[in-house]
């Protein structure tokens, strides 16, 4: 399994998504003091995740 890095800032499109408040403050509070966007934190969650669903489906 890879380990999650906080990325730098990717090309991105923008989507609309929601997000619980609480969930918001602890992304937020992470990257705070970083070079790392709140939208790039959650694409590279969304990587990993999705990476990691692809090996648990191998296995």
């Amino acid at each position: 399994m890879r380990k999650f890095k906080i990325p730098s800032i990717p090309p991105t499109t923008s989507k609309s998504i929601r997000f619980p408040n609480d969930l918001i403050d602890e992304v937020e509070s992470t990257i705070k003091g970083t070079n790392c966007t709140f939208s790039a934190f959650v694409v590279e969650a969304v990587r990993v995740a999705l990476e990691n669903l692809k090996e648990d489906c191998e296995e």
